[in-house]
């Protein structure tokens, strides 16, 4: 546990220098104009099939009703545009993350080299390739598991309970890979991770609550669609700094793990020189 919060406390003093933010900005310039062009281009349509399909589904009836018993009459407009940002934003924080693994990742990992972890040898038992395929292959895990678990996203308490699980687990997977993939060897990231895996989890799951903060500039948007561009950049840097955040806490953690287990495996008398945290 205080490796859990040693880690965290250096993670958000890190992730305010000059360099990390500017590794937010990579990912944040690229996933603006995929699915800034992507949105504004279909927003009408979506909306359109959404409201379709509300309209041919018996339930909506019953929520129309409740909302007008409630004086919310005002909500029958903003449902289907709720529904398509709360189908997006699960694409767009994967995308983020897939930016992030590729693009911001290395860079943090070098910084964490040069400034913390100088001293530890870089078996590289990860390749950029490597990377790649453990983020897609995890993340069509990871969107399989939403579609299944979808439904039960409206019963009370699976609706704040699933979302985190499951952003937790894809960025354990994918950054536990990355944070581990220059220094250590193959089967030294292979036994970190069977080692570590609860706290590891731990990390995953809260990124994935800090990264459902901003779903909360999402939800103002419904109200507010002339500002909805604008809200769409912001919070995708929001969460382009979250994920590079949490880079750096998968990062500082892992290596430290990798640092004690290597002087472990030297024995108490040989024992490598390990830096103070």
């Amino acid at each position: 546990m205080n490796d859990l919060l040693r880690s965290f406390g250096r993670a958000l003093a890190s992730a305010l220098h000059p360099r990390m933010l500017w590794l937010t900005f990579l990912p944040f310039f690229a996933a603006t104009v995929v699915w800034g062009v992507a949105l504004w281009f279909s927003w009408q349509t979506l909306i359109g099939a959404t409201r379709t399909w509300l309209e041919g589904w018996s339930f909506t009836n019953t929520v129309y009703h409740l909302f007008d018993w409630l004086g919310f009459s005002s909500l029958h407009a903003v449902l289907a545009p709720f529904i398509v940002i709360a189908m997006a934003i699960p694409l767009i924080v994967v995308t983020i993350l897939l930016l992030i693994a590729t693009l911001s990742m290395p860079g943090v990992i070098r910084h964490l080299s040069a400034r913390q972890f100088a001293g530890l040898e870089m078996r590289r038992g990860g390749t950029w390739y490597g990377s790649l395929g453990q983020a897609l292959w995890t993340t069509l895990v990871c969107l399989v598991l939403l579609i299944v678990t979808l439904p039960l996203w409206l019963i009370p308490p699976f609706f704040a309970l699933i979302p985190p699980l499951l952003w937790g687990w894809l960025t354990y997977r994918v950054m536990t890979y990355d944070a581990l993939a220059l220094h250590a060897s193959r089967d030294e990231r292979r036994a970190l991770v069977r080692r570590y895996r609860l706290p590891l989890l731990l990390i995953g799951v809260a990124s994935g609550l800090l990264s459902s903060l901003p779903t909360l500039l999402w939800a103002s948007s419904v109200w507010l669609i002339v500002l909805f561009p604008v809200i769409t950049a912001v919070t995708i840097w929001i969460y382009a700094f979250i994920l590079v955040f949490s880079a750096l806490w998968f990062g500082y953690y892992c290596l430290r793990a990798l640092q004690r287990m290597r002087a472990e495996e030297q024995g108490a008398g040989q024992a490598a020189p390990v830096v103070p945290f």
